[in-house]
């Protein structure tokens, strides 16, 4: 095949782009299904909802407060979004979850599909389907730099370093930390994690918070990319789903690594073969269920 090896270089980087988002929100569905055991389908939702967050600090803010002039920034979005995000996770583990923890999978699925359907629902009442521009993208990360073999939206380049940067602290907090351990030891054995003094309510209530914030961040940083609209997060989830089944459900590293690598073949089967760039993640699921039905990165049952 005669595809000149720029033009392969060029999208196998715009599918890493694509990738690392992959990972940040296969790394929050992953965390809480590790952690809690709950199919979070309003994973998609969540993300939805990061990128409404800063849509309206920048678009409505100032009219709120009687000042137009007055608008959040894309840096103040960055943490003001998963904070908003992260908080009403805490209302609805609190409200809603954590009933649900001692009976089947299936009810938390169920759950959080509906809440998934509930926030769509209200937000396509007032806002287009279609999608809304979001126009607050800092001055710093416009333009493109020259990569050699081709030039790259510096926004773009800013979003891929912050997705991995973060999908690998919050690896490092789980797996290498005290609280990682707290946090694992009261998914294991919730009973003797309390007998030690751990407040494992609390615990469970935070990893809601860390998973759903994981969430609204990657809707924060995908909002200059992407048209905000309430359709945004229904169109990822299926694809984020099928990452963490390929990893291995509740694999921390599973999930970025497969996020990772399945953005990486998207790009690639673009280049040599478009019709298959929709399926092809659904197609190695297939294979790897197969072949190993806990996943790549998952353990044995």
């Amino acid at each position: 095949m005669d595809i000149p090896l720029q033009a392969i270089m060029s999208q196998a980087l715009l599918g890493l782009n694509n990738g690392a988002f992959y990972a940040l929100l296969s790394l929050g569905l992953a965390v809480i299904f590790g952690m809690l055991n709950v199919v979070n389908f309003a994973h998609g939702a969540f993300y939805m909802l990061g990128a409404f967050v800063a849509l309206l600090g920048y678009d409505q803010l100032g009219r709120i407060l009687g000042d137009e002039s007055i608008r959040m920034s894309f840096w103040t979005a960055l943490i003001v979004g998963p904070a908003v995000v992260g908080l009403l996770g805490v209302l609805i583990e609190k409200t809603m979850l954590s009933r649900l923890y001692k009976v089947d999978h299936l009810y938390g699925l169920l759950l959080t599909f509906g809440l998934a359907l509930i926030f769509e629902g209200v937000l396509t009442n007032y806002f287009n389907v279609a999608g809304e521009p979001y126009n607050a993208k800092p001055e710093i990360l416009e333009g493109a730099v020259n990569l050699g073999f081709m030039v790259f939206p510096k926004y773009r380049l800013f979003s891929i370093i912050l997705s991995l940067t973060v999908c690998f602290a919050v690896w490092y907090l789980i797996e290498k930390t005290k609280f990682g351990s707290h946090l694992r030891a009261g998914t294991e054995n919730p009973d003797v994690t309390r007998a030690f003094g751990i407040d494992v309510p609390s615990l469970r209530t935070l990893t809601y918070f860390l998973g759903v914030a994981l969430a609204g961040l990657a809707g924060v940083v995908a909002a200059p990319i992407y048209s905000v609209s309430p359709r945004m997060g229904s169109d990822l989830i299926i694809i984020v789903f099928a990452v963490v089944v390929i990893g291995g459900m509740g694999s921390i590293m599973g999930a970025i690594l497969t996020g990772i690598a399945l953005g990486l073949l998207e790009g690639l089967v673009k280049v040599f073969y478009p019709p298959l760039a929709n399926t092809v993640i659904f197609i190695v699921m297939a294979l790897v269920l197969l072949w190993r039905p806990s996943g790549l990165f998952g353990k044995e049952a």
